[in-house]
């Protein structure tokens, strides 16, 4: 193996055995928000986003980590790779800290990351006395020198999970939203038939809800009926025309997914640019 100019270590420290289950996951959930930022901040290596374990040492659970993009993109200086690495510890700092502060712009969007987090900090949280580091180390002459540095400890770890379970109930409740008579107006839009519940292929934009184009969805027949007979026999264009409407929204995260059309109300001009 080729000399790796820049090392990931994560120590965790506990007074009791680790459950198996979140000794892994504590595992995956770091691979997984360094693979979130990879695919943020460097989508050229986003397929590179794994992580291997160099090496496991006794005591305290020492574990080496050797980001794939160190061995399989040698094109990436030495340097990129360390201030790669080192950003990461940063961010994972930031987000830890954000979820023990409870700080709202650092909360996770998704349930995904929810999910990831709690397993970050399960086993810290379940040990009467424990802590997790993560670091970045080089080795420069077989001396090792910290680059960047982030601890957190039992304490920290159960507020964190305080903030996760208040941030569950928020995006759960935010799963879907009821707007009733709205102006939508299409984007793009298709003669054929569309399954009910199922995306229709067909973009909207409601500006009250998002500035931008959303999937639509067909929630009821008679709805899909009516909006089909606009496009298919109006004289005008669909895309002159707008539709005042009821629709639920599904949102990912805080970020609106699909409009699920439930009733058309009526059909208006829209005025020329």
């Amino acid at each position: 193996m080729r000399e790796i100019p820049v090392l990931l270590t994560l120590t965790i420290s506990t007074r009791e055995p680790i459950e198996l289950g979140d000794f892994v996951g504590q595992f995956v959930s770091l691979g997984n928000e360094f693979a979130r930022y990879l695919k943020e901040d460097h989508p050229d290596l986003k397929s590179d986003n794994e992580f291997f374990i160099k090496d496991i040492r006794a005591g305290s659970i020492v574990a080496e980590l050797i980001p794939a993009f160190a061995l399989a993109a040698p094109f990436i200086s030495q340097i990129d790779q360390i201030m790669i690495v080192e950003d990461f510890v940063r961010r994972w700092g930031n987000r830890i800290s954000g979820l023990v502060a409870g700080t709202p712009e650092l909360l996770p969007d998704t349930k995904s990351e929810l999910k990831d987090f709690t397993s970050a900090v399960a086993a810290i949280a379940k040990d009467p006395n424990a802590s997790a580091t993560l670091e970045a180390a080089t080795f420069e002459d077989g001396k090792r020198n910290i680059r960047a540095s982030f601890r957190f400890t039992t304490t920290e770890a159960r507020q964190a999970e305080k903030s996760i379970q208040i941030r569950r109930i928020e995006i759960e409740a935010k799963a879907s939203e009821t707007f009733s008579r709205v102006l939508m107006v299409f984007t793009r839009s298709d003669i054929n038939d569309a399954n009910i519940g199922k995306p229709s292929g067909e973009k909207v934009k409601i500006q009250e809800i998002s500035d931008k184009p959303v999937s639509l969805v067909y929630a009821s027949e008679m709805a899909e009926q009516q909006i089909k007979k606009e496009v298919r026999e109006a004289d005008d264009n669909i895309f002159k025309k707008g539709f005042i409407v009821d629709v639920s929204v599904k949102y990912h995260g805080d970020k609106a997914a699909a409009y699920a059309l439930m009733h058309v109300h009526s059909v208006i001009d829209l005025p020329d640019e």
